[in-house]
């Protein structure tokens, strides 16, 4: 039997056997049934707690850390990202896109704004609700946080509620900067999901002006 998780919370990570979104507890275990040797639970935050970066994305993949129990690690996405960050000097070592590559952040957290595999990638509007409180633990632990960037859209709305702010007023935008109401600057880019990179809608080009823009932001 599983341990329910309340959404009232002051813990920035679900527990393991969290069962606070049926839909997804239930998906989790078939996946446990069909990879029982992969993680098949929420995936925690990746990184440093006294970070000034947060990078927030929708969710773990289904074969990427849903399986390795890493953010962005062992899906396309991650090529991308974990590439930048080593460029950017916000991660030192080879990603191999596994947890026991010996890859470290450096002044960097990640982490999602749904902590578990949806499926089709495709949480509800109750899920994202349900873990809010897990990313406002997260962001509120970070002591020395000064710019958020939101990988897509859902990643960008959920940092807006997660301040009380109306969307209607911070309008998504690829590389696009907000300052919000704690004086923390929002930075805003395409996700950098395989479809995206694949179709031009982003290319390495933009991510890394992205990164150019958060290096002049927590400067």
């Amino acid at each position: 039997m599983t341990k329910k998780c309340s959404a009232k919370t002051n813990k920035s990570e679900p527990d393991y056997n969290c069962s606070i979104c049926p839909r997804l507890r239930n998906f989790i275990e078939e996946n446990k049934i069909k990879f029982p040797d992969k993680f098949n639970g929420p995936v925690p935050s990746f990184g440093p707690v006294d970070a000034k970066l947060l990078i927030v994305g929708l969710a773990p993949g289904l074969k990427g850390a849903n399986f390795t129990g890493r953010p962005f690690t062992g899906d396309f996405a991650g090529d991308l990202l974990y590439s930048t960050l080593i460029k950017y000097g916000f991660a030192k070592g080879i990603y191999q896109a596994r947890p026991d590559d010996g890859l470290t952040l450096h002044n960097c957290r990640i982490t999602n704004a749904v902590r578990c595999v949806p499926p089709q990638n495709k949480p509800t509007g109750d899920e994202i609700k349900n873990c809010q409180p897990f990313f406002q633990n997260t962001m509120h632990e970070m002591p020395n946080l000064k710019a958020i960037l939101a990988l897509g859209k859902i990643g960008h709305d959920t940092i807006i509620r997660t301040h009380g702010e109306k969307l209607s007023q911070y309008k998504f935008a690829h590389n696009c900067t907000h300052e919000l109401p704690s004086g923390i600057k929002l930075i805003d880019s395409y996700h950098c999901s395989r479809y995206n990179t694949q179709t031009g809608r982003l290319t390495e080009g933009m991510f890394h002006d992205v990164f150019d823009t958060i290096m002049d932001t927590i400067q």
